[in-house]
């Protein structure tokens, strides 16, 4: 079922064809969604951008378009308005046509894509022997929602998580636990995980200050990277540790990735200034090798380099980044490769991504793209963090949620004076409380900060998941009590008449259009705002259209509508990662 803007967009380009001959350039788009329901559903300003080329009126420019094109099977007749503007309306037959086909498919009428592609979504990459913490949260819910919209697109998608497992902070860890408590270096879990986080910050610190400890950490460094089987040891029952814990959190957030660490490239580094130095990229600095950059500069006006090799022989994240982004394109055949990380790292990407430009790895067919999201802030407006001053461990924010969604659910129970299971209990406040937080932060434009707000992501009202996932409970209720089967709807004709009817008919079409948005400009937060609105809509239309109680042939219109609402909610909240509930 083709969308209807792609199917307005290619009527309006035969029409601008046989108007103007197939020579004309435009590159203003030819139609698009109406900015206000006044003007109808969909709206063209083409005539004025080619107002200056055909020096021609656009109203003249209009006339001729009108006079070539073909809508009249889905729109009432169009329209001209102000300088030159193209007003169209859909018929309410044709809307009606479009939703029988949506209701038939389980898909709702949205097709996969014509032209797939082998995608690698870069997300979480949290450090071993660190606990993830609310820095994580970001990269990780963004990254899962991108990549579910793609691979419902029909996308090959590979899903990386890119752990930081080697370097110096290794041999630091091992150095000072070989003093302080060497069993956690040859036993499995000899230490909980926030022990070795404290004993980590405690390694760090003694790194800072004691020169012995550096050469000593250095050295550790170099018997893992060189493969001495102690060392080794050593480093896999770490990675174990802190693996097992993170993957606890993500199977609360029903997130899936494969692991790809920072030591899966290590053997591919040399690789790296093999091909920087044949391409005559590779110049020495004080000692490292170094590839100078174009546009960038250091304090003093100095053009700055991209360290890709240590005076010390070792290497750094943007040599393991040069090697991962040269394996994704070699071995792994990515057409495009998507990192999502803090607005922070934006300089190191564009540096990466230079030289490999540079040295002519990444070809025109494959795109690479930093995915930059902003901070997540306490209510006073600065980083989020404890009192204390520390950075909030993920697991306490994710707990704290759904606490206070279990604590929301027990308050409203008793005051509807109704008793339910606590298993019952349980599950909804989980899926309130870890969707809330998820929807808190993908409705944000990922570009900019966002306070976050427990109250304000816990309420029933208001752009939230709460309040989406009330919408479809709502449906689920009609169900139940008219003891309604939707599957069994069939192919009824509908009549779809009621301006909340009809504006609820087109809002649940335009779902297509913006996955297909969200797929190109990487922004899950219109995704977000179409689920409102629409939330919005339907309850309008539930308020002023009886259902249950309708005359047929109005009746199964009715039900057909929330029947699709529903499902267009659950398909919307799934690629957010959300869960819906039956009841609540």
């Amino acid at each position: 079922m083709k969308s209807i803007l792609e199917t307005l967009k290619t009527r309006f380009n035969r029409a601008l064809d046989a108007a103007f001959g197939s020579d004309l350039t435009v590159t203003a788009p030819v139609v698009g969604v109406a900015s206000n329901p006044k003007f109808g559903d969909y709206q063209s300003n083409v005539a004025l951008a080619l107002a200056k080329p055909l020096a021609q009126p656009p109203r003249a420019i209009a006339d001729q378009i009108l006079t070539h094109l073909e809508v009249d099977d889905l729109c009432e007749p169009p329209t001209i308005a102000g300088p030159g503007f193209i007003n169209l309306t859909l018929k309410p037959a044709f809307l009606a046509e479009q939703l029988q086909q949506m209701q038939a498919d389980p898909r709702l009428g949205i097709e996969p894509i014509a032209d797939p592609q082998r995608v690698i979504v870069d997300f979480s990459s949290p450090n071993i022997a660190k606990e993830m913490h609310v820095g994580h949260l970001r990269s990780t819910i963004i990254g899962d929602c991108i990549a579910r919209i793609l691979e419902f697109q029909g996308n090959d998608v590979l899903r990386l998580n890119h752990v930081g497992d080697w370097g110096t902070q290794f041999g630091m860890l091992i150095t000072y636990l070989s003093e302080v408590h060497p069993a956690a270096l040859t036993t499995s879990d000899a230490l909980d995980l926030g022990d070795l986080v404290a004993f980590y910050k405690k390694a760090k610190q003694r790194f800072d200050e004691d020169e012995d400890f550096q050469v000593q950490s250095r050295q550790a460094v170099v018997e893992l990277q060189q493969g001495d089987p102690e060392a080794t040891q050593a480093w896999q029952l770490l990675c174990d540790q802190s693996r097992r814990e993170f993957k606890k959190i993500y199977q609360d957030l029903d997130i899936e990735l494969t692991e790809r660490g920072e030591s899966f490239y290590n053997p591919l580094l040399v690789d790296v200034l093999a091909d920087l130095d044949k391409a005559g990229l590779l110049e020495t600095d004080q000692g490292a090798q170094c590839v100078f950059l174009e546009g960038f500069t250091n304090k003093h006006g100095d053009p700055q380099p991209l360290i890709v090799q240590k005076s010390d022989g070792g290497f750094n994240y943007a040599t393991t980044d040069l090697a991962a982004l040269r394996h994704r394109i070699n071995a792994e055949a990515a057409q495009r490769i998507i990192y999502i990380t803090d607005a922070g790292q934006a300089n190191h990407f564009a540096q990466v991504f230079q030289v490999a430009q540079r040295v002519q790895w990444i070809p025109a067919t494959v795109q690479v793209v930093h995915m930059p999201f902003g901070l997540v802030q306490g209510e006073d407006g600065k980083k989020l963090k404890t009192r204390s001053g520390e950075t909030i461990r993920l697991r306490d924010l994710l707990d704290e949620a759904v606490t206070r969604a279990q604590g929301d659910i027990e308050t409203r129970l008793a005051d509807e004076d109704r008793t339910e299971a606590p298993e019952f209990i349980t599950h909804v406040a989980q899926v309130i409380g870890l969707g809330a937080v998820k929807y808190a932060d993908l409705s944000q434009n990922r570009t900019s900060n966002y306070v976050f707000s427990y109250d304000k992501m816990l309420a029933l009202q208001g752009n939230t998941a709460p309040y989406m996932i009330y919408a479809y409970v709502r449906v689920q209720g009609i169900s139940r009590k008219g003891n309604i089967d939707f599957a069994q709807l069939g192919d009824a004709s509908l009549t779809i008449a009621e301006p909340s009817e009809l504006a609820l008919a087109k809002h649940l079409l335009q779902m297509q259009d913006i996955l297909s948005e969200v797929a190109i400009d990487l922004l899950p937060n219109r995704l977000c705002q179409y689920l409102f609105e629409l939330s919005q809509k339907f309850n309008q239309f539930y308020d002023q259209c009886p259902v249950l109680n309708a005359e047929e042939p109005c009746r199964t219109s009715r039900l057909v509508l929330s029947d699709l609402t529903a499902r267009t909610l659950k398909l919307g909240l799934s690629l957010l990662g959300i869960q819906v509930l039956e009841r609540m």
